[in-house]
Parts: C-alpha cells; structure tokens; sequence
C-alpha cells in the first residue's frame, strides 16, 4: 500500500498478553507487525482507545505523557513495560478545533497519561516508539451515532499523515474467553463476526446503510453476546467515520481461540 491508510481499527487483545509470548496472541502479533510493515509510515497516531471514558471526548495534550497500566493480575514485568513516545500537543489541539467545528464539545487533558490500548499494540507495531502519540476518549453514553460523529469531525487529519489508530476488539466478552468453546459459542462469535466484515466491507451498501447498521450494532446476530458491554466496538465507529466508506482491507484473525478482525480504510 503506498497511500497512508485513513483510520486502522485493530483488536488488541488481552491485556499486556501479546507482549509476554502469550501463544493465544502470536497470530495477533504477526498481523500488527506486517500491517506495519505493510502501509506508509504515518508522521503521528492519533489514537482511540476502549479503555478511557469521558463525559466529553477529551484528548491528550502532554509532551511526554507516562503509561498507565491499566490491568491486573498479570506478571510482575507487565509493570515495566516501557514505551516511550512523546505526545503532540499541536495535534491534540487540532483535534480539539476540528471536534469545536463539527459542533461537538471537547476538552484537553495534560496529565493523563497512555493506556493499555495505545502502549500494547503500537510496541508492536512501532517498537522504536518514535511516532508521535496523541489518544482520544470514548464518551461515556457510549452512542455509537456519537462516535461516528467524532470520526466525521477528524476526517480532515488524514490529509496531514496522521493515522487514526481504532484500539479496541472486534470480540470482547471476558467471561467466554475463559470458559470452555463449544459449538454453540463458536456460531455465535462468527455470527457477529460475520455480520461486522458484511457490514464494514460490503460495497453494495449506501454509507447512509453503514452508518444505520454500524448505529444499531446491538441488533447484529449475537451482539450481545460478543459485547456484553460495547467499549470494545466503539472505536471502530470512530474509524467509520473517518472514513465514510467500506474497508479497503479486512483481516480475520483468531485471538484467544476467537474469530477476530482488523479492519483498514
């Protein structure tokens, strides 16, 4: 691919898993690591984690902002992860303005730091950690047209090589991953599997259809089931609507003995 992508929705799996040999993750792990290989470099990330709420989409605006290690139970050195990009304070401020256009009210954080969502997959992906970071709440109504809107807003940034990152999961039910698979749960995952690639890669629907189908996600076969809460989507509809066109790559993939997907516009 020789053109920066727009947006790049990504699961980013269990915790600081991917980063610890986890053999649940390997499959993950290869993917982000030939996706970035495999598009432009971008001049900054700005990206959207499931992992940060707000009662407005809030950004970050520090120069050189610490990690949180937002997750628990996990061996003593995914404590001491380290992935020391800096932040972007001129691009959080645009993000800022083009959110105040677009009629939607934000405010600028200086010293929340990165969480989980951001440090895990793009060590991966960007393991010299010299891109610019900047992330972005979700709001926490968790309004998927909401989130949409914000994509719509920030589309103007991928003309400044500025990749809007997605970070959540395309499957994001804890108790399934560690409980038994059975026939049953496995139809269920590609069920909702198979209507988000339907949904984010069919040509033959309108945007106007996309973004209605995207908005009613909880309608999708085994919505629920798959997001049980729907953090872990909502980054995508931000990608969307960036976007405002089918995916010019979808990639399956299996996390944690689940059908997953990556989805790049």
């Amino acid at each position: 691919m020789t053109q920066l992508p727009k947006a790049l929705f990504l699961s980013h799996g269990g915790g600081p898993l991917p980063l610890l040999g986890d053999a649940g993750h390997a499959e993950m792990v290869s993917c982000l690591k030939r996706l970035a290989s495999d598009i432009p470099r971008p001049d900054a990330l700005l990206v959207v984690s499931a992992h940060w709420e707000e009662t407005v989409p809030t950004i970050t605006a520090g120069q050189a902002p610490s990690l949180i290690y937002d997750y628990y139970g996990f061996p003593e050195e995914s404590y001491h992860i380290q992935y020391p990009c800096v932040g972007e304070p001129v691009l959080a401020e645009e993000v800022r303005q083009l959110l105040g256009t677009a009629g939607i009210e934000s405010r600028m954080d200086e010293a929340r730091g990165f969480d989980h969502g951001l440090f895990v997959p793009l060590k991966i992906m960007y393991p010299e950690a010299d891109i610019p970071c900047v992330q972005l709440s979700l709001v926490g109504t968790l309004d998927p047209t909401k989130h949409i809107e914000m994509g719509k807003a920030l589309a103007s940034l991928s003309a400044q090589r500025v990749l809007v990152v997605g970070s959540g999961f395309s499957f994001h039910n804890l108790r399934a991953f560690f409980a038994p698979s059975t026939p049953e749960t496995r139809q269920l995952n590609r069920s909702f599997d198979d209507w988000l690639a339907d949904t984010c890669s069919s040509s033959g629907y309108s945007e106007e259809e996309r973004a209605r189908r995207l908005a009613r996600w909880s309608d999708a076969p085994a919505a629920h089931y798959c997001h049980p809460r729907e953090e872990h989507l909502l980054p995508l509809h931000v990608c969307y609507g960036v976007a405002l066109a089918p995916c010019a790559k979808r990639i399956a993939l299996t996390i944690m003995d689940k059908l997953s997907s990556m989805y790049l516009w």
